[in-house]
Formats: C-alpha cells, sequence, structure tokens
C-alpha cells in the first residue's frame, strides 16, 4: 500500500508526523477489532473484517515509513550497558559554529518556532484524531442504518410489501453504493414479485378452467379476467377466454336448434326459420340450422298450397250441396279438412254434408265404439267424444269413424289381446280420424305381437292418428290389405312404426313422423309395395326406412332419415319405383345401403350428410356413375363405399 494511501485511511495530512498517534490508532483498530467480533450478522462482519485489514495495512506502512527514518544501531550484547554515543562534531567551520552560539536573538526564532511547530503540531495531532473518531463515528452509525434497513427490508419481503422493501434497500443502496446487501435485496424482491405472481396466475388460471369443465361458464370467465386486470398479456388466461367465448356460442347453438326443432314439430314454420336463421347469422354453414331453414320453409311453402286447394275444395263441394247425399262432395269436403284441420269454415261444411248420411254418437246414441260399430252400415259415421275407449274394435263395413283428436280420443286394450282396431276384409274404404290406439301396458316380448292397428284384407284411410307403445307394429298391413296414413304419427312401438307385409299389400304413407320405433321407423317386406312421401323417420333402433319388396314398387320421396341407430335408407329389393329428394343426417352406421336387387329404382337428388358411417353403400356388382347425382357430404370414413360384401346381412 503507498503511504499516501496509509496516511488517508488514517486520517493523516500528507506531511504529518504519525508517531504521536501511534498509541491512538492501536485503540482504533481495537474498537473496530470489536466491531468485527460484535457485527450482528456475516455480512456486516464481513464488512468489518474489510475495513480492518485496510487498517492494518496502512498502519503498517506507516511504521514501515517511520523505520525507515531511524539510523541503524550496532547490536550490543545484552550483558553490557548500553554505551553512550561520542557527541557528533559537526563538519562546519569553527568559525560559523562560534557565531551560532554567541548570536542570541536566532536562537530565540528557532525556539519560537519549534514551540509552533509543536502547537502545530500537536494540534494536527488533535484534529487527526478528532477527524478519525468522527470518521468511525460516521461508519458506525452508516452500519448500524445499514443493519437495520436490512432487517426492514427482509421483513417488507416477507409481507410482500414490494415497494416498502424497494425503499429499504435502495437507502442501502446510497449509503454503500455497489452494495452486495442492496443487489442481494433487490433480487429478492424480484424473486418474490415473480413468486407471487406465479401463484397468483397459478391459482385464477386453475379456478377458471376448473369452473370451465363444470360448466360454469360466467365464473370461469370472471376468474380468467382477474389474471388479465393484474396481467393483460397473459396468454394462457386468454386462451381460457376464447374457449368461454366458443362454448357460450355453443350453448346457444343447441339451445336455438333445440327451439327451432320445437317450433318445426309444432308447425310453426315461420318462428323455426327465424330461430335458425339467428344460428346462420353467426355461423353460416351450419349444416343442422340450414337442414332445419330448408325442411321449415319447404313446410311453409306445402301449408300454404294447401290452405289454397282447401279453399278450391270447399267451393266445389259447396256447390254440389243440395241437401242430400253427395259422396264427391264428401271426398272433397274431407281432403279440404285434412289440408286445412283448423279452417272452421270447412268443419262446419264437412259436419253439415256428412249429417245428411246416418251419424252414430258414442255416446248418445250408443254407449261404446262396439256397439255402435255393431249397428254400422256403409256411409255411416261414428263420432267418438273426447275419452279413452277399450278395444279391440272390428270394422267390416265402409264407414268413417271420427274422434275428436289423437290427444282426446284413445282407444287402447291389453296388448295379450289383440289389436285395439282391426279393419276386416269386407271393410273398403274406411276412414279414420283424430284417434290415438295403444295397447294399455308395453309388452315388447315373444315372437307373436299384436299391432297397435292391423288392417286384415280391407282398406282404410287413417288420418291425424297416432299409433304408440304397441307391443308390435304400430300400423300392420297384411293379406292384400291396403292403408294409407296422412299427416299421422307412430312412436315408442315395439317392432316397427309402420309395416306392410306379403304379395298385394300396399301401404301409403305421407307428411307423417316415425320416431322411437324398436325397429324400423317404415318397413315394407316380401313382396308388399310402399308408397313413402315428405315423412321424418328419426330415432329407430334400425333403420329409417327398411324395404324389401321383391318385385313390387317402392315409392321413397322427400322423406328425412335423422339420427336412426343404422342406417337412413336400406334399399334390399323393389322391382319399380324411385328414390328422390330424402335427406339422410347424423344415422349411426350410415346413410344409404342399395343392393343389387333394387338396382332398377333411380336414386337421384338426396342429401346424404353428417351421417357416422358412410354416406352410400353400395353392394359388390353395383356401378357408382348410376348414383352420382346425390350430394354426399362429411360422412364419416368415406362418403361412397363401393363393392361392399353384404352377403348375409340381415
Amino acid at each position: 500500500m503507498y503511504l499516501d494511501d496509509a496516511r488517508n485511511i488514517l486520517g493523516l495530512a500528507p506531511n504529518e508526523d504519525p508517531r504521536p498517534h501511534l498509541s491512538e490508532f492501536e485503540m482504533a483498530r481495537e474498537r473496530i477489532a470489536e466491531m468485527v467480533r460484535t457485527a450482528p450478522n456475516q455480512t456486516l462482519a464481513d464488512r468489518y473484517q474489510t475495513g480492518l485489514l485496510e487498517f492494518d495495512q496502512a498502519l503498517a506502512s506507516v511504521r514501515e515509513y517511520l523505520e525507515s527514518l531511524e539510523p541503524a544501531k550496532p547490536q550490543v550484547p545484552k550483558l553490557l550497558p548500553q554505551q553512550q554515543e561520542p557527541p557528533t562534531t559537526p563538519l562546519q567551520p569553527t568559525e560559523r559554529l562560534e557565531e551560532k552560539t554567541i548570536a542570541p536573538r536566532p536562537q530565540g526564532r528557532s525556539l519560537r518556532w519549534i514551540s509552533w511547530t509543536i502547537v502545530l503540531l500537536t494540534a494536527g495531532v488533535g484534529g487527526g484524531f478528532l477527524f478519525f473518531k468522527n470518521e468511525s463515528d460516521k461508519t458506525l452509525r452508516r452500519q448500524a442504518r445499514i443493519t437495520f434497513l436490512e432487517r426492514l427490508g427482509s421483513e417488507y419481503i416477507e409481507n410482500r410489501r414490494w415497494q416498502d422493501a424497494t425503499n429499504a434497500f435502495s437507502e442501502i443502496e446510497e449509503l454503500a453504493p455497489e452494495s452486495e446487501l442492496a443487489k442481494f435485496g433487490r433480487r429478492s424482491i424480484e424473486a418474490g414479485m415473480i413468486e407471487e405472481q406465479t401463484q397468483f396466475v397459478g391459482y385464477w388460471i386453475g379456478q377458471a378452467v376448473a369452473e370451465f369443465e363444470s360448466g360454469r361458464l360466467n365464473e370461469a370467465d370472471a376468474a380468467a379476467k382477474k389474471v388479465l386486470e393484474k396481467i393483460p398479456n397473459e396468454k394462457e388466461a386468454a386462451t381460457i377466454l376464447q374457449k368461454i367465448a366458443a362454448a357460450r356460442a355453443g350453448q346457444s347453438r343447441e339451445k336455438a336448434l333445440t327451439d327451432a326443432r320445437k317450433q318445426l314439430n309444432d308447425r310453426q314454420w315461420t318462428a323455426a326459420i327465424t330461430t335458425a336463421q339467428r344460428v346462420l347469422a353467426t355461423s353460416p354453414d351450419d349444416a343442422d340450422a340450414k337442414a332445419i331453414v330448408t325442411d321449415a320453409t319447404a313446410a311453409l311453402n306445402k301449408f300454404n298450397a294447401d290452405q289454397s286447394k282447401a279453399n278450391d275444395l270447399l267451393a266445389k263441394a259447396s256447390a254440389l250441396d243440395q241437401g242430400q247425399f253427395n259422396q264427391q262432395a264428401l271426398d272433397w269436403l274431407r281432403e279440404a279438412a285434412s289440408l286445412a284441420p283448423d279452417n272452421t269454415e270447412i268443419s262446419a261444411r264437412l259436419e253439415k254434408m256428412a249429417s245428411y248420411t246416418r251419424t252414430l254418437r258414442v255416446p248418445g246414441d250408443f254407449a261404446t265404439p262396439a256397439e255402435a260399430l255393431a249397428a254400422a252400415h256403409d256411409s255411416d259415421r261414428i263420432v267418438l267424444t273426447e275419452q279413452t275407449w277399450k278395444g279391440p274394435l272390428f270394422v267390416n263395413a265402409s264407414i268413417e269413424i271420427q274422434g275428436s283428436g289423437s290427444v282426446k280420443t284413445i282407444i287402447e286394450c291389453p296388448a295379450n289381446v289383440g289389436s285395439p282396431i282391426t279393419i276386416g276384409p269386407s271393410a273398403k274404404g274406411v276412414r279414420i280420424t283424430g284417434i290415438t290406439f295403444r295397447h294399455e301396458t308395453f309388452a315388447a316380448s315373444g315372437s307373436d305381437r299384436f299391432s297397435a292397428a292391423l288392417v286384415r284384407g280391407g282398406s282404410a284411410i287413417f288420418v291425424d292418428c297416432h299409433f304408440s307403445e304397441a307391443s308390435g307394429h304400430g300400423l300392420a298391413v297384411i293379406e292384400n290389405g291396403a292403408a294409407t296414413a296422412n299427416r299421422c304419427r307412430f312412436s315408442n312401438n315395439g317392432w316397427n312404426g309402420a309395416s306392410a307385409m306379403g304379395k298385394g299389400s300396399s301401404l301409403e304413407i305421407r307428411d307423417s313422423e316415425s320416431l322411437n320405433n324398436f325397429e324400423h321407423g317404415i318397413e315394407t317386406w316380401d313382396g308388399a309395395s310402399g308408397t313413402l312421401i315428405n315423412n321424418r323417420c328419426e330415432g329407430n333402433s334400425r333403420n329409417g326406412i327398411h324395404t324389401d319388396n321383391s318385385a313390387a314398387a317402392a315409392i321413397i320421396e322427400g322423406n328425412q332419415l335423422i339420427s336412426n341407430r343404422e342406417f337412413g335408407l336400406v334399399l334390399d329389393s323393389a322391382g319399380s319405383g324411385k328414390v328422390s329428394g330424402n335427406t339422410a343426417r347424423a344415422n349411426l352406421l350410415g346413410g344409404f345401403v342399395i343392393r343389387k336387387n333394387a338396382s332398377a329404382l333411380p336414386v337421384t337428388g338426396n342429401q346424404i350428410n353428417l351421417n357416422q358411417g358412410p354416406g352410400l353403400i353400395l353392394e359388390k356388382g353395383l356401378p357408382a356413375a348410376p348414383y352420382g347425382n346425390n350430394t354426399l357430404e362429411k360422412n364419416v370414413s368415406r362418403d361412397v363405399l363401393p363393392e361392399a360384401d353384404l352377403s348375409g346381412q340381415d
């Protein structure tokens, strides 16, 4: 260490003699050493130790300097007394020595100078001591303040009072620039703030995810926004908000589609269109909403056309009303009533002209439907009031049976007794309207089951009727029978919703629904023919429509085949007919299945979309080209499956 640096450390002036202060320096050193021993923490102890080393180095440099000023003394044996050195004879001439000895005034000035020098040295020593003492006190106060601030800052960090902690360590840095203690404190603050932020984000992100997965979207939204309020650019919270928005949009979509389907089923077509269009406003390519708009628009157009035609038929029938029975006028009025069931003018005219024939009222004229049927003959009309009537009933005349609506007039019997109503071979042209046929209890077991309504050899027209909860089929046509169903519903039956079997039997169903039956929605087989137009077959356990007519005709047009557990349509065989304008959507195994024995039927203009299996399955040997005029989109695995091996298939 340089002497000047040592003087600065010890508080000595540049030319000040350090020897008078050596004892004071020793006292100061002991005080610093005591500070090292009694430091409140290791950091301060290290700092004091560094200061002590510097002080020792400075003191050693000064002592080395003082030793260099003293002449070397000869070594004397310790046993001999030390001899006095002879007086040194000055080398100056004698004359000058005498002058110095004699002259009195210079001697007085020298004494005064020495005195002043002593005074000044004394003052210098005292000043140096005071300076050192002052610096030592300042150091002690500074170190005490730093110790206090370190403890205070640490407490602030523990309590997460980041600004207060920052202020404390900033003051330490002012007191001791480049202080490792201040640097450590700032790093602790940064680490604590990061930890606090990480814990905050982790908690609220976890809360948001849990609420989202539980379907509580509002709570999830609030939790994610808490993160973004504090950290606006937090990506995970922003992603959760996007998922919440998508989930809300999905919920809104599902509710809107559910409402639209209900409106469609309730014949509120304009409302269904409006509801579905709200979905399309945000999702223009939504297939379900498009389908609802298409179905509702078609139904609305048909409704308007039916109303116009019904008014024309009413006008023609009214022109024939001469107060006498007229079959043509009655047929026109009945058709008009089926087209416009809510038209009170048509209903009144039909009631009037039908009264020209015999009307049998139950109750009133007869106590039960069975008694009225026993007395009825061709052209009679039986009117049933709002009530649940007991079957089974047998119709053997060409009559009309009129209920008060399928919700209000019900005919039922036990499942093991028979069908609630049977149309016999001699009953030709029977007309039945506004009645529900069902079994009292649902017993879907055994190979011999009765249907809700049976047409056995005769012919019947069912309008606005409901066939439900039968042990077997909802409506069955056998033994060359013929049945037509308009605006009817076949639901929850143990076998098919409606069926026809056997050569010569025929089934015609229009504008009807076949829902949730345990077999097919509608089935014709074993030589029976089928005409199925504008029906909806949905949610059946097997196929929407199954046709195995051998050489008989099959006309299948404009049907909605939706969400059946197997296929929308299976064509096993048919000799003639056509399949066009149908929609197969969301069926579990696929859309259409066509086998070689049905190759005579043109299959065109059908929409086959969004099925869970192939859209169109063609049996081995059937070319795909004739079926190219159909729309197939978004079916699982593939839209067309050619050359399928269907041998052994039922």
